[in-house]
């Protein structure tokens, strides 16, 4: 993985969920999950019933590589559930891609996973006490082997059973023989919607935006402690789990990870952008010629700036999308200067200009500092960087990678650090309230990553980790 890489928030995962009238599932449920790769670049998988055998396939890779037409042939059926992974719990290796399908005396199963459980170790523990054979790392495996030990009369009784041992973020999507099922946690960490088809049946999905590349109308999210139930066209809901007081939304959607086109909470992903920038214009101005993106998340942000401060608003880099899509390794020149393989300047919008450089976050400080060059080295006379959110100064534990305590620069040094550091004329974050004010809430979201006070307590079951503490979280 690159520096390039690293400098960012990792994203989660991707899932999908079809129950249709035909026997298409899988190739539906294949478009769907090529709407959501961008949540995840690792590994892709697809498990279809029949109604009596569910079978799967999956493999390390992009959606495009894992899937051709002769791995979609065999996958006939009207139920399918899909992943595209990000390695949050678990390495990335063959043994951790998802759906996880296993044999139980119910039937089969395939479950597949977006989010981290913050009790993980403490219920793997207790599963091998029970001699459960695990295969993987990953805490997905825990919650399907769960599951399928549960006790209840349907799939969807048994796992109203097991969710209140489960801490943490889960947004699922399961699969027996008869029914695809799915679910989110009761603190609503990660997004789940559901849509109806237009050839009959419906889909569920991380993003909203997936559901309208399947054509999907009626589109709504799943409530946090829900249960969702598809068996041909008929959906059944249940409330399995009271929601929590403390609702805890992930901010970073808004900020980063969703597609712009995805509506979640009620909110358009692109206007919340654009309000932002907008904040973030008057929390933080400056004389400046010209307001640039880092892109592709930042641009609905830097248009918001713009329109705020009055500057112009134009293009400094070209991003090659995918660069970082290919198994073939760069020489260790090229690896050195892993921005350059991202990232291309416009020398024309920057020389001779005062820029206002506006990027969604700084992680580890590994980026800011080479493009900020390659500014420079385009000719710019100064660089004025403006963050859309808060420092990130506490690692996540429900299902982003954004590093640890001694590698999150914002943990280890000021504002004016940073700034120094990375080299800009002028640095500045969108401050807490001004973020919350972007977004119309008041609360319902993790922001644990910018104040470290954790929604669910996290101090207990990660006490056996490297990361370091300060306090008591939770």
């Amino acid at each position: 993985m690159s520096e390039t890489d690293l400098d960012r928030p990792s994203e989660e995962c991707g899932v999908i969920g079809i129950s249709t009238r035909s026997d298409d599932a899988a190739r539906l449920g294949f478009f769907g999950l090529y709407a959501l790769q961008h949540r995840g670049q690792e590994a892709a998988g697809i498990a279809v019933s029949d109604g009596r055998a569910v079978r799967v396939h999956k493999d390390l890779g992009l959606v495009s590589q894992v899937f051709d037409p002769q791995a979609l042939a065999p996958l006939v059926g009207g139920l399918a559930i899909g992943h595209t992974r990000y390695s949050t719990t678990g390495s990335n290796s063959e043994r951790n891609v998802q759906p996880y399908v296993v044999e139980t005396l119910h039937g089969p199963l395939g479950v597949a996973h977006n989010g981290n459980l913050v009790n993980a170790d403490h219920l793997r523990t207790k599963l091998l006490a029970r001699g459960a054979g695990l295969q993987s790392s990953s805490d997905s495996e825990v919650l399907a082997l769960m599951l399928a030990a549960a006790e209840g009369d349907s799939w969807e009784e048994r796992l109203a059973t097991v969710m209140p041992e489960w801490e943490g973020a889960f947004s699922l999507v399961i699969i027996s023989s008869s029914k695809v099922i799915a679910t989110r946690d009761p603190w609503g960490f990660r997004p789940l919607s559901l849509g109806r088809l237009p050839v009959g049946g419906h889909a569920i999905a991380s993003e909203t935006g997936a559901l309208r590349t399947l054509g999907c109308d009626a589109i709504r999210e799943i409530e946090p402690g829900q249960i969702v139930v598809l068996q041909g066209d008929v959906v059944r809901t249940i409330q399995a789990m009271s929601p929590k007081p403390r609702q805890a939304r992930c901010t970073f959607e808004h900020i980063y990870f969703s597609r712009p086109d995805a509506v979640w909470d009620g909110l358009s992903i692109h206007q919340v952008r654009q309000h932002l920038g907008e904040e973030l214009a008057r929390q933080h101005p400056v004389e400046a010629d010209v307001v640039v993106p880092v892109p592709d998340s930042s641009m609905p942000a830097a248009i918001g700036y713009a329109a705020v401060s009055g500057i112009v608003y134009n293009e400094a880099f070209v991003k090659n999308r995918y660069i970082g899509r290919t198994f073939i390794e760069p020489t260790d020149e090229l690896r050195r200067n892993g921005v350059a393989l991202k990232f291309n300047t416009l020398e024309d919008n920057i020389r001779g200009k005062r820029l206002v450089v506006i990027d969604d976050s700084i992680v580890r400080g590994t980026t800011s500092g080479p493009l900020i060059r390659m500014l420079r080295d385009a000719g710019a006379l100064e660089v004025h960087v403006r963050i859309t959110c808060p420092p990130i100064a506490h690692p996540c534990f429900f299902g982003v990678d954004m590093g640890t305590y001694d590698e999150l620069i914002a943990h280890q040094l000021s504002v004016e650090e940073i700034n120094a550091h990375i080299g800009s004329d002028s640095l500045g974050f969108l401050s807490l309230d001004r973020m919350m004010k972007a977004l119309g809430r008041d609360d319902g979201y993790c922001n644990a990553c910018f104040t470290g006070d954790y929604p669910v307590p996290v101090q207990l079951q990660l006490a056996s980790s490297k990361q370091r503490f300060d306090g008591v979280l939770g």
